[in-house]
């Protein structure tokens, strides 16, 4: 069992859902990507989402493209991202960690350099936004080599043709993307989301989390209504690049990431419990 399916038996067991917070590896600043992370668990975050940083990130709104373009700027690269989980890894072997990117440098690095490179750091999963289920299969099989899970995005267009051959390849968990658009895009639908997510589980065996539109903890409390886990992204990078552009140092960046997914930890815990 993999740490990514792990973590979510145990919230399972407990009758919890997962927190899963997405950062930029390098934004606001180098320094403060594994401070960060760190942080992020201390405030009940359950598996961390590291974006990988990347020049076209066609699936993120202005929020995170502006991170991305930080990240690019403090020259923080694939290698040097899977640097940072290694020495977050130097504390915390528990807490599952996600790459989440584009196929360009994972392809330009090599995958069965990329997934070496991954299992020397303990990287638990890798999700690929631009690369289909048709054209996965090497990256597959090097992931496979070292028990990495593969996350796959699912939407609201996705077809049912489509869900169930991503449902064949896909491990750790699956991400359904709630809104049409971008990240930070739209406002959430949850009672959508909710048929929309137990379709997918009659035909898919793994978790499915949500994200995209998720901002606070009544956001996050509805969707962990009817999802195993929820994700925030938009809302946690723009808190932490908030208090960066009002002088901020990393404490304070640190501090303000925190004080969010905290927020939205007791929002998904008071949700599922009432």
């Amino acid at each position: 069992m993999s740490r990514i399916s792990g973590r979510f038996a145990e919230l399972a067991a407990s009758g919890r859902r997962a927190v899963i917070p997405y950062v930029v590896a390098g934004d606001p600043q180098v320094s403060t990507t594994v401070p960060l992370m760190h942080a992020l668990v201390a405030a009940g975050a359950d598996i961390i989402e590291l974006g990988v940083p990347f020049s076209d990130p066609m699936a993120e709104g202005p929020v995170i493209q502006l991170a991305h373009e930080r990240a690019l700027a403090n020259h923080v690269s694939l290698r040097q991202t899977l640097a940072m989980v290694g020495e977050f890894r130097q504390q915390d072997q528990a807490t599952p960690v996600l790459l989440m990117g584009y196929a360009n440098p994972v392809e330009s690095m090599g995958y069965a350099a990329f997934a070496e490179a991954a299992a020397a750091v303990s990287l638990d999963a890798l999700l690929t936004v631009d690369m289909p289920p048709e054209e996965v299969a090497a990256l597959n099989a090097e992931l496979k080599r070292f028990d990495m899970d593969n996350i796959f995005l699912l939407s609201p267009t996705t077809s049912r043709e489509r869900v169930e051959k991503i449902a064949e390849l896909a491990s750790g968990f699956v991400y359904y993307v709630s809104l049409k658009g971008v990240t930070g895009a739209a406002t959430l639908d949850a009672a959508e989301v909710a048929i929309n997510v137990r379709e997918i589980r009659a035909l898919c065996q793994v978790p499915v989390a949500v994200g995209f539109g998720i901002k606070d903890a009544v956001t996050a409390g509805a969707i962990a209504e009817v999802a195993d886990g929820v994700v925030v992204g938009s809302a946690l990078v723009q808190a932490a690049a908030d208090a960066a552009e009002q002088g901020g140092d990393d404490a304070a960046v640190v501090a303000a990431a925190a004080a969010l997914v905290a927020d939205i930890r007791a929002g998904v815990d008071a949700a599922v419990s009432s």
